[in-house]
């Protein structure tokens, strides 16, 4: 029996990069509709694979996705204007790729075909950091960003077809579209290049996970999705609910030569602080394999 065929938007972003190389190496036909808007070319080495194949082309174009959407068994919807700042920047677009496109794919899409929409657990806002959010917590978004993808997870848990949503811890590692502002690779960035650091908050806490296993963990929910489908799952590492200065002291362990400046007076205008639970997802049998160290 053939694997399922895959729809990734965006697919040639940070994740989607290592996602479509993980799903082609167990046998998937994967397909990605990008509109290359950053020029990037981290899906190069894709193009001789026959079960890779590329479309160019707007996730806002409901002409383009009425004609192409029924072909495939499970869509991964991963454009998006991703984070704090790009969303503050262009508002409008972060809307409309983040919360509209993603109703346009779900009103397009039959229910027979699975969607595993990928939310960030920036959902749960500013918690006390003392507290551990689970599935159940209330989202209560800071940020345009956090706010556009929670509304997106409402339209597709609000349709009436069957879902999984997974909500992201905050995502490190290596990908061929890399992006150095999340923070686990943004700390490795500066203590290799500038050797120091200056933390605001330095106490605030977050939960993380590896790239790798975020690709895993699409994979898994694809062949389990019949036990798992129509809820909501946190996926990161459970040993992982770290403050910034734990943080900054593990990478410092790797690279020595890394100067850690703690201010009190100032802020960092990302103001999360939380603990996740991810004993959900853990309970189905799905476990990260990558820690922060191996990133």
């Amino acid at each position: 029996m053939s694997k399922e065929k895959v729809l990734i938007t965006g697919g040639a972003g940070y994740i989607g990069s290592v996602l479509i190389r993980h799903l082609l190496e167990q046998g998937y036909a994967v397909t990605c509709l990008d509109d290359i808007r950053y020029g990037q070319n981290s899906l190069t080495n894709f193009s001789d694979n026959p079960n890779f194949s590329f479309i160019f082309g707007d996730v806002r174009d409901e002409q383009l996705l009425t004609k192409i959407i029924s072909d495939f068994d499970v869509i991964i919807p991963l454009a998006a204007i991703v984070g704090m700042p790009a969303s503050d920047a262009k508002p409008d677009e972060a809307k409309s790729i983040n919360t509209n496109s993603i109703e346009l794919i779900n009103n397009l899409r039959s229910n027979g075909q699975k969607i595993i929409f990928p939310n960030t657990n920036s959902g749960y806002g500013a918690k006390s950091g003392v507290m551990y959010c689970t599935e159940e917590t209330p989202l209560e978004p800071i940020s345009l960003y956090g706010k556009t993808k929670v509304e997106a997870e409402k339209t597709i848990m609000n349709s009436g077809k069957d879902f999984i949503i997974l909500r992201l811890a905050t995502v490190f590692g290596f990908s061929p579209r890399m992006r150095t502002d999340l923070l686990v690779n943004d700390f490795v960035f500066k203590a290799m290049t500038d050797s120091y650091i200056v933390i605001y908050e330095k106490d605030f806490k977050r939960n993380y996970i590896h790239i790798k296993d975020v690709a895993r963990c699409f994979e898994y929910c694809i062949k389990n999705f019949d036990s798992m489908k129509n809820q909501v799952y946190n996926v990161g590492l459970s040993d992982a609910n770290i403050s910034k200065a734990e943080l900054a002291e593990k990478i410092k362990q790797h690279i020595p030569k890394f100067d850690i400046i703690y201010r009190e007076i100032g802020e960092d205008p990302d103001k999360r602080n939380y603990i996740v639970s991810n004993e959900k997802i853990e309970k189905t049998g799905f476990k990260p394999m990558f820690s922060i160290d191996d990133g």
